[in-house]
């Protein structure tokens, strides 16, 4: 198996972009690509600006706040700089999410946006079973969380988490003992 390791010069050459310098590095001349012909050098652009795109929304108290919905539980959070502590309707995470995969759930935003420990998290949650309320406080985690620091927002998006979960339970049909399971056939 062969090792495929590709650096930032690497891409620029495949794009035709200019490379950014790497730190400590030799300076990069235009490497021979793999017909011979050199890479055209391309106009260099000034820097864009790093400025992010949508305000920082603080209330009074410096607390972000937004809305987290899953299934039928609709999550109201408020994070603020902090030690990390999560409370849900006034109870510890540990206390009110027993299982562990449901603190994992609620936890996955700081993992993505490396905030783990900074924000300290009280939500009030009501609708729903223990896995939607879960996911509704993961959703209003991670929209508060681009609210207080909007450069978050690239990296929490692309995990998927502010967009609301919108698979529920289908319906029961008439004629069915459930969504689709019919009765037991009888032959006699």
């Amino acid at each position: 198996m062969s090792d495929n390791r590709q650096s930032l010069s690497d891409l620029a050459n495949l794009t035709g972009q200019q490379a950014p310098a790497a730190p400590a590095a030799a300076p990069q001349a235009s490497a021979p690509q793999a017909d011979g012909a050199e890479a055209p050098a391309a106009p260099v652009e000034p820097p864009r600006p790093t400025m992010p795109l949508r305000a920082q929304e603080i209330d009074a108290y410096g607390r972000a706040y937004a809305t987290g919905r899953r299934k039928d539980a609709v999550a109201r959070v408020w994070i603020k700089p902090g030690s990390g502590k999560i409370t849900i309707n006034g109870r510890d995470q540990e206390v009110y999410f027993a299982r562990p995969t449901l603190r994992l759930v609620i936890n996955q935003p700081f993992g993505v946006a490396d905030r783990n420990g900074q924000y300290d998290v009280i939500c009030t949650v009501k609708g729903g079973g223990l896995s939607g309320q879960a996911g509704a406080v993961k959703h209003g985690i991670s929209q508060a969380l681009t609210r207080y620091e909007p450069i978050l927002r690239a990296p929490v998006k692309a995990a998927g988490f502010l967009t609301r979960d919108s698979r529920a339970v289908e319906r029961k049909k008439y004629g069915k003992a459930k969504a689709r399971r019919s009765f037991q056939f009888s032959k006699r």
